[in-house]
């Protein structure tokens, strides 16, 4: 027989933090198993993978641009001839599941899925919720990253899937966040509040500068890192509502966490997440969180709010009530915060880069032999 291929399969990287943990993962994986490949759509990330991982993706730029259904396409295409001509293969799929685990099943081959974000994002109507209730019982192992994740999933589709949380390098980012750079929004002595994500509906900003009008204090400024279909919307609202002073809305970094370690108050406003790698990434550098009780990951995180502060979904006048509240704050809430903080910081072990990349190694190993 020949010998057994660990196949990756990602069609579309377009930065964030479900691909953050996607190279962490699999360059891990690419040191620990000797035949390992990755198909992808975008031949520009070879640089950022392992040297033993071999790159599976067009010779041309063509489908860099193109939308993600369309680098979907291209990517079965070169999944399909993959299986095929390599008998012996687990497939590995962080993206495209239910194409990925159909294709696997009709080449009689072992699969393992992982899921990124909560079901309240992808299986609202009735005939979602029963194309997926099949095909993720046909995965071999589906991966979660977080509990809370896990009980939805698990208790709305019918199956048994692993929890295993994603893998943090906190000596990383406290390395990034000491980088030094000019920045000239934020004002020495005000209160500042930031928020990293995609402008999207599902990270709703909208709902967070709802609440910096309901306060419109000239000593609360408001940093937004991000780029998505809403930006157009964010920034017509801002100048509609004469808040060009107090926020600003800048494009995707690569390095977010030295701005977050200039912030006093990270804010987060999903109506669903995962495990939202930056809430991690904000408690590494010990800043206070506010953040929706969003299916899931926050309230995990945060630890029922003995961490942080979780608020309502679209409730931006509690967002805008702490925000005040930290802006006026006495020294009982001074050392209240510190606790929280401090409590936070110390149960970032849950998410320890090794722990947790040791729980995936073992997870593959195992279907790897198996299969």
């Amino acid at each position: 027989m020949s010998k057994k291929n660990l196949l990756i399969f990602m069609p579309s990287i377009d930065g964030w933090g479900v691909e953050k943990n996607f190279f962490l993962i699999i360059n891990y994986l690419g040191k620990n198993f000797s035949n390992i490949s990755l198909i992808t759509s975008d031949k520009s990330i070879k640089k950022r993978i392992d040297k033993n991982i071999n790159l599976i993706s067009p010779n041309s730029n063509f489908w860099r641009t193109k939308s993600r259904y369309s680098k979907y396409f291209i990517s079965i295409i070169y999944l399909i001839k993959f299986l095929i001509f390599n008998r012996n293969t687990l497939v590995f799929s962080f993206q495209a599941n239910l194409y990925a685990i159909l294709i696997s099943k009709i080449f009689c081959k072992k699969i393992i899925t992982r899921s990124n974000s909560s079901s309240e994002g992808w299986s609202q109507n009735f005939i979602k919720k029963f194309i997926y209730k099949i095909f993720l019982k046909l995965s071999d192992q589906v991966i979660v990253n977080s509990y809370d994740f896990k009980k939805e999933l698990d208790s709305k589709f019918g199956i048994n899937s692993i929890a295993i949380f994603n893998p943090l390098n906190k000596s990383f980012i406290q390395k990034k966040s000491k980088e030094k750079f000019k920045f000239k929004f934020y004002k020495d002595n005000n209160i500042k509040l930031i928020t990293v994500g995609r402008l999207e509906d599902q990270k709703d900003q909208q709902t967070l500068l709802k609440a910096i009008n309901l306060i419109k204090v000239k000593n609360i400024q408001l940093l937004i890192i991000g780029d998505g279909s809403k930006k157009k919307k964010l920034n017509d609202y801002i100048i509609k509502k004469k808040l060009s002073s107090l926020i600003k809305i800048i494009s995707y970094k690569s390095n977010p966490y030295k701005y977050i370690k200039k912030a006093n108050i990270f804010v987060l406003t999903s109506k669903f997440e995962g495990l939202p790698n930056v809430l991690l990434e904000t408690q590494v550098l010990k800043k206070y969180i506010i953040s929706t009780n969003c299916p899931t990951g926050p309230r995990e995180i945060l630890m029922n709010g003995k961490a942080g502060d979780l608020v309502k979904i679209g409730d931006y006048k509690s967002i805008s009530k702490k925000i005040l509240d930290y802006s006026t704050r006495n020294n009982k809430f001074k050392n209240e915060l510190k606790r929280k903080i401090n409590f936070g910081y110390k149960n970032l072990n849950r998410f320890d880069y090794d722990l947790n990349m040791k729980k995936y190694y073992d997870l593959v190993k195992k279907h790897y032999k198996n299969g």
